[in-house]
């Protein structure tokens, strides 16, 4: 729920360009139509549907087709316009688009009253080797496919199947990949490369220690303090990052999740507003992954904090089009987070990150939170902020 009285409106049609059709975005779609219906709202996204990328770890259980959502629907149900292509986005195109109040998209010159910047923050990517596979290979193929078929054209060769990163996302991977190979009945070993000295080292250590316990009972080897180096032809180089020594180990395959870069990342004021120069830009707003705001609301790169931070820069485009112009500062804080350790298992904090809680509890709230946004998906709004 709002903390400052809303707005006042003008009684003028804005048209307002989103650039980003993820979490973000979406949140502030939906924000925008059920606040301002007779707004005209374009959608830039480069995709012919939205993505629930943080469930693509399911798909070891259930289609990918699950996780899309078609723009041409959320364009019916949020009566905007999608316009699929993508925005190149830096500091002088940011200062023109303000200025001028349009920005070329192919052919298309987009005039609008407020830009809200919603991409996202771009994700490492690996090198292009056969056996090397990240996030962006799941984003198109289901995981129990892509595993299927890549098993099969190396005719059930027993090896090992390495796990890059520590992180929530190579957690939640690894634990679905564990499942279903045991669902299966497929004889290959799994083993986990991380940079820390513990997995999950983002989360209090409670995190860790069940995890870790976890991975004793499935037999999952773990390599900490190791860099990823390559590869190649059934073997995967290391760098042991203490004594700087290179070593192979016998690896089929290599699952990268490496993790999101900060290249393109916007500063914003607490408002959500983009910061150039040292000067906030009126019109032009950002939310999501790509967004840092300078305000004491969580800046992490989750599904909430984008969502938030969407619905917070669809509710601050209003105000400011208003006559009062009375904005709202960015303060959400997440209440919790849980990580899936596979369909039956998850690890997770509830209110005080030190509160940790696991098994049924953490699945429970795992569930509550995803059928949250699934509502919003469908024009529901149960967020309260």
């Amino acid at each position: 729920m709002a903390f400052l009285p809303f707005y006042v409106p003008r009684h003028k049609r804005l048209k307002i360009v989103i650039a980003g059709g993820g979490y973000a975005g979406i949140a502030a779609s939906m924000t925008l139509h059920r606040f301002m219906p007779e707004a005209e709202i374009t959608l830039i996204d480069p995709n012919s549907d939205h993505l629930k990328i943080t469930h693509l770890h399911e798909t070891f259980r259930y289609p990918l087709s699950d996780l899309l959502v078609p723009f041409s629907i959320l364009e019916q149900r949020f009566g905007c316009r999608h316009v699929r292509s993508r925005l190149t986005i830096n500091d002088l195109l940011l200062s023109q688009w303000q200025h001028d109040r349009y920005l070329q998209v192919d052919d298309l010159t987009l005039s609008f009253d407020y830009l809200l910047i919603a991409s996202g923050a771009q994700t490492e990517h690996k090198n292009s080797v056969e056996e090397v596979f990240d996030l962006s290979d799941f984003a198109v193929t289901a995981g129990s496919e892509l595993l299927d078929k890549y098993l099969a054209a190396r005719n059930g060769v027993a090896s090992c199947i390495s796990i890059i990163g520590g992180g929530a996302t190579g957690i939640q991977f690894m634990f679905e990949v564990a499942e279903y190979l045991h669902r299966q009945g497929i004889t290959q070993s799994l083993r986990l490369i991380d940079g820390g000295d513990r997995v999950l080292r983002q989360f209090p250590k409670g995190f860790s220690r069940y995890v870790e316990a976890r991975m004793l009972e499935l037999d999952i080897e773990f390599y900490p303090e190791m860099r990823f180096l390559s590869q190649r032809a059934g073997k995967i180089l290391l760098e042991d990052k203490n004594t700087g020594q290179n070593f192979e180990l016998p690896s089929i395959m290599s699952l990268v999740f490496s993790g999101k870069k900060q290249s393109n990342i916007l500063a914003t004021n607490s408002f959500g507003q983009v910061i150039v120069d040292r000067t906030p830009l009126k019109n032009i707003f950002a939310a999501g992954d790509c967004a840092v705001y300078q305000s004491f609301g969580s800046n992490a790169m989750t599904a909430q904090s984008a969502v938030r931070k969407g619905k917070l820069a669809a509710h601050n485009i209003l105000r400011h089009a208003s006559v009062l112009k009375i904005l709202e500062p960015y303060l959400h804080r997440d209440i919790g987070y849980v990580v899936s350790l596979g369909p039956v298992d998850a690890v997770g904090w509830l209110a005080l990150e030190n509160n940790v809680i696991t098994g049924i509890p953490a699945l429970v709230i795992k569930e509550i939170v995803e059928a949250q946004y699934d509502l919003l998906l469908t024009g529901v709004d149960t967020y309260l902020i």
